[in-house]
């Protein structure tokens, strides 16, 4: 053997942990993006384009019935 411990998956305690150390990481760094996204709010200029297709949709939905 070369010295280090085995799993049942062939990978070592120590690559595991080093594994999930790394994981943690990228979800602390994924969750803090997230949460300066969400801070920021819409733009309002996309809040403009939401209203817009809104009421093209509404006019198009009128048309239709008619």
């Amino acid at each position: 053997m070369n010295g280090t411990r085995k799993t049942v998956t062939g990978r070592s305690a120590v690559a595991d942990a080093e594994n999930a150390a790394s994981q943690e990481y990228i979800t602390q760094r994924l969750r803090e993006l997230y949460d300066t996204i969400q801070e920021e709010g819409t733009p309002g200029r996309f809040l403009d384009l939401l209203e817009q297709l809104d009421e093209a949709e509404k006019a198009a939905s009128e048309k239709s019935d008619k």
